[in-house]
């Protein structure tokens, strides 16, 4: 095969670039891997430059093992062996092992992941008798890392107010802590290895003559450190070729700034800059509605995605009553896409912003009885936060529950260490009682006959936890579920626990007002029947194996991934964008990338799907439209918004049921189902219809199937055979 070969314009332009800085933005698939892999065969197979000067950097292990097999299979092991092809990290952890004469640590260091960075935060903080609810061990942990990205060490934190100060000092004694372990955080990787190659003239000098050529994937992804480092690493030749687009850079959050494309431009004058535009994933009107999306931010090098791909159908746009009816529908239409041959399972994903909307969408598919896979996160019901509160909830309903018991009793943190508790399983064993049972009495305080057998300082936070536990057993007699739920997590000060300023804290908050919410389809039902059923939908996990699924993910984690079919849900503002980017422009700008990321994913076919009400706090709430959709043409748009309910376009006020393809049907004016008449769908068998009507020119038919339970359904799209 020849290096050249399947190049377009561009892409060859790109591949063939003169020595010196080359900037290539790419577009949404556009084939940038194939460009950055045939770079590297024609720099080593037809410029003659040897493997051994290349330095290749990516953001992933996989993506580098692909891009190594790629040069590979176009070169041969022999001409591309020495080429050093990995992440950043990767990269900068074998440099610092071979230079670590000139650090301050050894060169066998380790590498703390991290939970253990987490534990010497809290080290730290409690070795100088901090309170840790003020100074969140997480929250000052992501300031020391933002810190770090910019390669602001300890001595040089800035400081501006009392919190400033406390974080800097907690940033020196959590480094003094890391070199006493021979280790290094990720960021450390970084940090060490730019500041090695800036105070070390012969080693920069060194690196800089040995990588003659360094390529860059991902470019807008990179932090300060890392852009840092690549000028370090070019210093002596300018030969730097980077790909990236900046309209796809959504990490700001974790220190990834693009606006390192426009330094490069600055920091390297005259670098040839590249727009690859031909895209081989979607068809032209998904395009044409990210381009109208993504050309509302400023300060953009704008490109023109075009594709042969053909224009494709129109983007289908769906707001449904409710969030259970957004799921609802996305699952059936699914099923509908599936059964009728136009996708496989596996071509079908649904994307939402956050976490926390993952739950309504498993219990959907899990309904149906239909298998899902789920990317970048844990099932909402295996979360930390959520299996932390659920075991609350089912110690109350069975003290005996040693499990429970086990997982919560130093949750939050309560003065109750491993110690305590494995002396409480001694005495419970002793007394021939169960751990819970000791905890209980020993609310009595000193008057308990288990109060001597522990030290005072053990003795205190039991009883107070036993009493708590007491009262909450009691409480839950006269309480419905929600009210319990409120009263436990205010007791214990929950949302204090982990909402620490962070994102993710406040993510993980989020999920328990989702677990909340949850509690109030229960009201009138015991706790017995709550708890059956989230461990009923637990145990259906293996339900997700299958390889052929449908994918759940956020947005975040749908970078580099492609589908044929793309439903992105929760097109709500609050939620896309969120409502933490509404007071920040750059917020805003990135929610926007965020959304443009999402749309193009798909390959073939996008829904945009929102609900206009949603459970929030427990109780359902009216929501807006996302302003984003504003930002889309009319004529690019299938469905319309349900009448009644605001939209910033008139034209999208009127009734929609249908489905972009079959075509619409012809307005339906007489039911052709009656109650009682007995259906087979082609996915769940059979069913008895329970009712039938005719709403905006198109027949609703309810049915009771015996495989998913009920399901409401257009008579149109369903394909129901009635059975004589």
């Amino acid at each position: 095969m020849d290096i050249l070969d399947n190049l377009n314009p561009q892409q060859r332009q790109a591949v063939m670039a003169p020595t010196g800085p080359v900037l290539v933005l790419a577009g949404p698939g556009s084939g940038k891997t194939r460009v950055l892999t045939q770079r590297i065969a024609y720099l080593i197979g037809d410029q003659g430059v040897p493997a051994y000067h290349i330095l290749a950097v990516t953001f992933t292990n996989k993506a580098a093992r692909e891009m190594e097999g790629r040069v590979i299979a176009l070169l041969g092991d022999e001409a591309a062996r020495g080429l050093t092809l990995g992440t950043f990290h990767a990269t900068c952890a074998r440099i610092l092992r071979r230079e670590a004469d000139f650090l301050p640590f050894d060169s066998n260091f380790v590498i703390f992941d991290s939970d253990d960075q987490l534990t010497v935060v809290k080290t730290a903080i409690r070795g100088m008798n901090l309170d840790e609810k003020r100074y969140r061990p997480r929250s000052v942990h992501a300031a020391i890392s933002r810190a770090k990205n910019e390669l602001i060490r300890a001595e040089q934190y800035p400081t501006t107010t009392y919190r400033d100060e406390v974080v800097k000092r907690v940033y020196e004694r959590y480094q003094e802590l890391l070199l006493t372990n021979n280790a290094l955080d990720f960021d450390d990787l970084l940090m060490w290895t730019a500041h090695l190659l800036e105070r070390e003239p012969a080693v920069r000098e060194k690196y800089a003559r040995r990588f003659e050529h360094i390529l860059v994937d991902e470019f807008q992804d990179t932090n300060q450190a890392q852009y840092t480092l690549l000028k370090h690493l070019a210093s002596a030749h300018h030969n730097i070729f980077v790909v990236g687009d900046p309209d796809q850079s959504v990490y700001r959050w974790r220190g990834a700034d693009y606006r390192n494309v426009q330094r490069f431009e600055q920091d390297f004058p005259g670098a040839q800059v590249i727009l690859l535009e031909q895209n081989y994933r979607s068809k032209q009107i998904i395009l044409d509605a990210a381009m109208a999306v993504i050309d509302r931010n400023p300060r953009r090098k704008r490109k023109q995605l075009f594709t042969e791909r053909g224009q494709g159908e129109r983007v289908f746009y769906y707001e449904a009553p409710d969030d259970y009816a957004e799921a609802a529908f996305i699952v059936d239409t699914i099923v509908q896409l599936v059964s009728s041959k136009q996708f496989e399972p596996g071509e079908c994903a649904v994307m939402y912003r956050t976490n926390a909307q993952s739950r309504l969408l498993e219990e959907a598919f899990l309904q149906a009885r239909l298998p899902y896979r789920l990317v970048g996160a844990q099932r909402f019901y295996g979360r930390r936060e959520v299996k932390d509160i659920l075991a609350y909830l089912r110690l109350i309903h069975n003290v005996n529950d040693e499990v429970s018991l086990g997982r919560i009793i130093g949750v939050p943190p309560r003065g109750i260490g491993r110690k305590t508790l494995v002396g409480l399983h001694t005495v419970a064993r002793q007394a021939g009682a169960s751990p819970s049972a000791v905890l209980l009495d020993l609310a009595r305080g000193a008057d308990s006959p288990y109060w001597e057998s522990f030290s005072g300082r053990a003795a205190a936070p039991l009883s107070h936890f036993g009493s708590m536990l007491a009262e909450w057993r009691a409480a839950s007699n006269v309480l419905t579920i929600s009210e319990l739920f409120d009263r436990v997590v205010a007791d214990i000060n929950y949302q204090g626990y982990l909402d620490d300023g962070s994102d993710e804290g406040a993510e993980r908050w989020e999920n328990v007002l989702e677990l909340r919410r949850l509690t109030r389809e229960f009201e009138q039902r015991p706790l017995t029947e709550f708890l059956e059923s989230v461990a009923l939908i637990s145990d259906q996990d293996t339900l997700t194996e299958d390889v052929n699924a449908p994918t759940l993910l956020t947005l975040h984690a749908a970078k580099g991934l492609e589908f044929g079919v793309v439903f992105i849900v929760g097109l709500d503002d609050g939620l896309l964008p969120h409502n933490r980017s509404f007071d920040e422009p750059e917020e805003m700008a990135e929610e926007r990338r965020l959304f443009y990321v999402g749309i193009t994913r798909a390959k073939d076919r996008l829904y945009l799907v929102r609900s206009v009400q949603r459970g929030r706090h427990g109780y359902p709430e009216e929501t807006y439209p996302s302003r984003f959709l504003d930002d889309i043409p009319a004529d690019l748009l299938a469905g319309q918004a349900r009448a009644g309910h605001s939209h910033r376009r008139a034209a999208r006020s009127q009734a929609m049921w249908s489905l972009p393809t079959p075509p619409k049907p012809a307005p339906v004016t007489e039911a052709q189902y009656r109650a009682g008449m007995h259906v087979r769908h082609p996915v769940w068998d059979e069913g008895l219809v329970i009712e039938s009507r005719v709403q905006d020119n198109e027949e609703i038919v309810t049915v009771a199937f015996e495989s998913v339970g009920i399901k409401r359904l257009a008579a149109s799209l369903a394909n129901l055979s009635i059975i004589p």
